[in-house]
């Protein structure tokens, strides 16, 4: 049996990349952060639900995707910027 040398692969739901970046995670907890922000968005978009309220779904269904299992990261701030620009498009 032999074993392929690959540059990137999926463990665990992570993306785990060679060098040890985590540019690949990154993207794709941006994309299921926008996956959830579509599914809440009949609640997000609700005029007769006080903007306060709405806060709430976001932070546990939004935030909560986007940021799982960033605890472990080795972050930098090109990562932080990134993630702050999603997030505020996902609010606008």
């Amino acid at each position: 049996m032999t074993i392929q040398k690959v540059k990137r692969f999926k463990y665990l739901g992570s993306f785990i990349q060679h060098n040890g970046d985590i540019d690949e995670d990154i993207n794709q907890l941006i994309k299921v952060g926008w996956q959830k922000c579509k599914y809440a968005s009949e609640v997000l978009h609700d005029k007769r639900m006080p903007v306060g309220l709405k806060g709430k779904p976001y932070r546990m269904v939004v935030n909560a995707a986007v940021l799982c299992g960033s605890e472990c990261w080795h972050i930098k701030k090109s990562h932080v910027q990134r993630l702050m620009v999603a997030e505020m498009r996902m609010i606008r």
